[in-house]
């Protein structure tokens, strides 16, 4: 997949999206890396540890998190886009956001991929990665941060993501070239919603496109493990994601803990080649 400059290499193992949130309510590293600088570095950490991608975010999509303004939002991730690109120039880096004003900013300073959690639901949003030629990942979501798991009602989760993921895309009518889906783990989805989809997740296949997966350090797995800190859920994390890499179900896992998730995976995708 070609974006902006880099191209990245699909297939032959599965890459790593290193999580860099400029923000100071994530749920799991919120506030750690407000200054600018502090997250450049952060950002060079998660590269030399071996980060495909850098995905940076100036607003929390937690269960209940607020809404930024996009000024603020902006303020966040342009200083640290910038000195991304410039000090790292050989790593794509993707802006989680879904205001169109921030990815707009984002794609200005050097961005290449606009990672969406509404799945491009703003028509403007679709046309500015239309008209830039950027990347997207559409991820499944019901609802917004604040109100989504009033929306974790479903007959048959796989089916249901599937069939809103292909009309979001349908909808979006942006190059599928450029295009990555996400099931939207924890997102409008219960403990058995997660389980199923993660159990499910080669059935995503079927739409033809690049899988990104966000399991990391997220509440379910504390539920099952029994972790209440979210940043002691590195073991339960790489689990998930090295499961679903053996069954050829991920492309591209974004996370927290890439050196982990390296090791992890190094073995998964080898067995997954046997």
């Amino acid at each position: 997949m070609q974006l902006g400059a880099h191209q990245l290499v699909l297939g032959s193992r599965t890459l790593v999206m290193g999580i860099l949130n400029v923000t100071p309510d994530s749920f799991s590293d919120g506030g750690l890396f407000l200054d600018p600088a502090k997250a450049i570095d952060r950002g060079l950490e998660l590269v030399a540890q071996g980060a495909d991608l850098l995905d940076v975010g100036g607003e929390s999509t937690r269960p209940g998190a607020p809404e930024v303004r996009a000024e603020d939002e902006l303020a966040r991730v342009l200083p640290v886009i910038a000195g991304l690109v410039r000090q790292c120039p050989g790593v794509p880096i993707s802006i989680d956001t879904t205001k169109v004003a921030v990815a707009q900013g984002a794609l200005e300073a050097g961005a290449v991929l606009v990672n969406d959690v509404s799945g491009l639901r703003d028509p403007a949003m679709a046309q500015l990665v239309a008209r830039t030629g950027a990347g997207a990942c559409v991820m499944h979501m019901r609802g917004t941060p604040k109100t989504m798991q009033q929306h974790a009602q479903y007959a048959d989760v796989v089916a249901e993501v599937i069939a809103e993921l292909h009309l979001t895309i349908e909808r979006a009518g942006v190059d599928r070239a450029k295009l990555f889906i996400d099931p939207g783990i924890g997102f409008a989805k219960k403990l058995e919603h997660n389980l199923t989809l993660l159990k499910n997740l080669s059935a995503l296949r079927a739409l033809g496109l690049p899988i990104v997966l966000g399991t990391s350090r997220k509440s379910f797995l504390g539920t099952l493990s029994g972790v209440t800190d979210p940043a002691q859920r590195v073991a339960a994390s790489v689990a998930s994601v090295a499961i679903a890499a053996v069954a050829g179900a991920v492309d591209v896992a974004r996370v927290h803990d890439v050196a982990a998730t390296r090791q992890a995976l190094a073995v998964a995708d080898a067995i997954r080649s046997r």
